[in-house]
C-alpha cells in the first residue's frame, strides 16, 4: 500500500499578517529608542536605560513603544502558534512571546521611576509604579530568554535548521547575561545604557528574524 504524501501550500493571509507583527513590532522599537535616546535633552544614551524615556515632557513617546511593540509581538505569538502547528515548542514558544508581548504593555502603563539622574532633579523614591514597571520588565526578558531555548529545541534535532538553533541558543545566553550585566553596571555608576541597548538589540532583533523565517515557510498538508 502506498503511503500517503505531504504537499504544501502557502501560509494563509491572515497567518502571515499576524507574523509580520512580528518582524515590524521589535524593529520599530528599537529604532524609536535610538532616536529618541540620541536627541532627548539630558539623557545620555550611553548612561541612562531605555526606560527611562518613558519620563519627561516628551515620555509619551515611548510608553506608546513600548505598548505597540507588545501588542504587535502578542498578535505575532497568535500567528506563530498557527504557523508552527504541531511538535516541540509549538505552544510554548507562543505562549512565552506572548508573555513578553504582554510584559511590554505593562512596562508602558506602568511608568519607571526616576534613575541614574535622569529626569534632572527627580526623586529617585520608589513608587507602585515603578515597581510594577520592573516587575513587568523581569517577566519580559525572562520570557524572551526561555522562548530562545524553548525554540531552538524544536530545530536542533532538524540537521537543515540547526545554524538556527545554535543562533537562538546564543541569543538566548547573550541576553541574559547582557540583562545581568545591566544592573551590575548600574550599581557602578558605568554604562548601563550602552549595555542594555545591546541586550534589547540581541533579543528584539531574533524576535524579527524569527517572524520573517516564519512568513516565508510554507505549511504541509497530507
Amino acid at each position: 500500500m502506498k503511503a500517503p504524501t505531504k504537499s504544501t501550500q502557502e501560509q494563509p493571509f491572515w497567518i502571515r499578517l499576524l507574523l509580520a507583527c512580528g518582524a515590524i513590532g521589535p524593529l520599530l522599537f528599537i529604532v524609536s529608542f535610538l532616536v529618541e535616546g540620541a536627541t532627548r535633552p539630558h539623557y545620555s544614551a550611553l548612561h541612562h536605560v531605555v526606560s527611562s524615556l518613558s519620563q519627561g515632557e516628551d515620555g509619551w513617546i515611548q510608553i506608546t513603544n513600548f505598548i505597540v511593540c507588545g501588542a504587535l509581538v502578542f498578535g505575532f505569538a497568535i500567528g506563530l502558534r498557527h504557523a508552527l502547528r504541531t511538535g516541540r515548542g509549538s505552544t510554548w514558544g507562543p505562549i512565552l512571546l506572548g508573555i513578553f508581548g504582554l510584559g511590554l504593555i505593562g512596562a508602558g502603563i506602568f511608568v519607571t521611576d526616576p534613575l541614574l539622574g535622569y529626569p534632572p532633579g527627580a526623586s529617585s523614591t520608589p513608587s507602585i509604579h515603578g515597581i510594577l514597571h520592573n516587575l513587568m520588565s523581569l517577566f519580559v526578558f525572562v520570557s524572551l530568554i526561555a522562548a530562545c531555548f524553548v525554540l531552538a529545541r524544536r530545530d536542533i534535532a532538524n540537521p537543515g535548521r540547526q545554524g538556527w538553533a545554535l543562533y537562538s541558543i546564543a541569543t538566548g545566553i547573550l541576553v541574559a547575561i547582557f540583562f545581568v550585566l545591566t544592573d551590575i553596571v548600574a550599581l557602578q555608576d558605568g554604562p548601563a545604557g550602552l549595555i542594555q541597548r545591546i541586550c534589547i538589540i540581541l533579543g528584539w532583533c531574533w524576535i524579527s528574524l524569527l517572524a520573517i523565517r516564519l512568513m516565508n515557510k510554507r505549511i504541509s498538508i497530507a
